[in-house]
């Protein structure tokens, strides 16, 4: 397993959380999400040598961490430009902050995502396969 790898294609993650809190509106973030997914999965499918679903997973788990750190760090400027977002946690049951439903939620995203990368990265590895 190449952490090195993951941990680089991961700034990909880090550079998401940044800019969803500063300048990536909500309805623009899956677009950007799928062109990560596919440059992360052309690089795996040439780096990682094998298991290239495992790698997927492993950097969306990573990348859930980066993304989960920014915005709770971040959360008073991401409030003001997702209030949306912020309404809909304020609204589940159980009186959690919305702070502590971001740390709770974003690992099953990560998980979540992190089957579909890791399916990007497989389905890279087998196109590079045969062209």
């Amino acid at each position: 397993m190449n952490w090195k790898l993951i941990f680089q294609l991961s700034m990909f993650g880090l550079a998401m959380g940044i800019a969803t809190v500063f300048v990536i509106p909500s309805n623009l973030e899956p677009l950007f999400w799928l062109a990560i997914f596919v440059i992360c999965a052309v690089i795996i499918s040439k780096k990682a040598g094998r298991m290239y679903f495992l790698y997927g997973l492993l950097l969306s788990l990573v990348n859930s961490v980066w993304v989960t750190s920014a915005h709770v760090i971040l959360f008073d400027t991401y409030s003001v430009r997702h209030t949306s977002e912020i309404a809909m946690m304020a609204s589940f049951p159980g009186g959690l902050s919305p702070r502590m439903l971001m740390i709770l939620i974003f690992p099953v995203i990560g998980i979540a995502s992190g089957l579909v990368q890791g399916l990007f990265c497989y389905a890279g590895s087998l196109l590079r396969k045969y062209f």
